[in-house]
């Protein structure tokens, strides 16, 4: 039941078995999470609650990996949606959620330096660090993205 119950939530719910784009797909459960830090009226409630998420994805994504087997597999997906909220922190307008989308996936997939030098990292918190980075990354986007165009 313990391993069914950490893959049912490394895969999002089996979103990461998706034979297409498996991270993209496994993402789409941050959106609802993201929206709701969006709505929360404390900057400091969001990014405790992002911190929280991300604390969170460490031992999901070590355990699942164990269970599944191989480095960082592709079906584990805890680490991109449970860091995506972190790419609204501060920010209101409801197309911050889209684009926040966008950048977090572009850096979670091209992996620019020092993303991909986290790779490196091994257990859950190398699966969930190079996330948290691409998302940090995509968060300072997203600002100056809301900044140029008001």
């Amino acid at each position: 039941m313990k391993n069914r119950t950490i893959t049912f939530l490394a895969t999002g719910a089996g979103l990461g078995l998706s034979p297409i784009m498996p991270g993209t797909v496994g993402t789409l459960w941050g959106i609802p999470i993201a929206w709701g830090i969006m709505n929360l009226s404390s900057v400091w409630w969001q990014v405790a609650i992002c911190l929280l998420l991300t604390i969170i994805s460490i031992p999901i994504c070590g355990a699942a990996e164990k269970i599944i087997g191989g480095k960082d597999p592709g079906c584990i997906v805890a680490d991109e949606y449970l860091t995506l909220p972190i790419v609204v922190i501060g920010l209101t307008n409801p197309w911050a959620l889209l684009s926040g989308f966008v950048f977090h996936r572009i850096f979670d997939i091209t992996k620019p330096p020092p993303i991909k030098q986290l790779e490196k990292i091994q257990g859950g918190f190398g699966i969930t660090i190079d996330d948290v980075l691409a998302a940090l990354i995509a968060l300072a986007c997203n600002h100056i993205l809301f900044w140029v165009i008001p």
